[in-house]
């Protein structure tokens, strides 16, 4: 049996990709176990600041509490120090928690994305139990094994096994970059029925921050 059971809530699937200057968040929106629409409405992406997003695919009652879990200890860490926490600090934090429940852990798929100190597009993939590295790119979720071809097509991410070591950002355009979450997550609605209704696109920039825009699926 697969890892995504049809008696377990599906969250879809998450894409984030990293490029100069902007990072790129994105999860559908449906919520479904079994065959049953549970809502077409359900956030996956938890916005930790400006330049930080949490993206968790699975069981919805795990990816609640870690989300609270997370934002609790993101505003102790701005209370304390006076500063937001940046997306490498929260990368290892959340690598942290879900490593601290590897005996019984949280059924989520993470990706955490945002800006660097640099301004770059930076992604961190996970595993159930906070194994994690950071990449060009990333996707997790039902759909998965259908949108990962499109995104190692399109992107060619340079790898971090490479040496010398080169950075691991996308070349393509921040609009490249955006059109291709649109046409991973149309192809992956075509035959994933957890991904399905609409997806919500975070797009970071330093100089506009996190702003957001919507994109329909289709509804059945």
């Amino acid at each position: 049996m697969s890892r995504w059971s049809p008696y377990d809530l599906n969250g879809g699937t998450c894409i984030a990709i990293g490029g100069e200057g902007y990072c790129i968040v994105a999860a559908s929106t449906r919520l479904s176990t079994g065959f049953s629409i549970l809502t077409a409405d359900k956030s996956m992406i938890l916005e930790v600041n400006d330049k930080c997003l949490i993206a968790s695919a699975g069981f919805d009652g795990d990816r609640s509490q870690l989300h609270k879990v997370l934002t609790f200890r993101s505003e102790n860490y701005e209370h304390f120090h006076k500063k937001p926490m940046s997306c490498p600090a929260m990368a290892q934090m959340l690598g942290n928690t879900l490593y601290y429940k590897r005996f019984f852990p949280y059924y989520t798929f993470n990706l955490c994305a945002g800006l660097d100190d640099q301004g770059r597009g930076c992604v961190y993939t996970y595993d159930a139990i906070g194994s994690h590295e950071r990449v060009g790119y990333s996707c997790q979720g039902s759909g998965k094994d259908l949108v990962q071809p499109v995104l190692d097509n399109q992107l060619k991410a340079p790898s971090i096994l490479e040496l010398p070591p080169k950075v691991a950002v996308t070349s393509l355009s921040q609009a490249e970059a955006i059109e291709t979450v649109k046409i991973a997550f149309s192809a992956a609605s075509e035959r994933d029925i957890y991904t399905g209704d609409a997806v919500e696109i975070f797009i970071l920039t330093p100089e506009h921050g996190v702003q957001k825009e919507i994109l329909p699926l289709r509804r059945d």
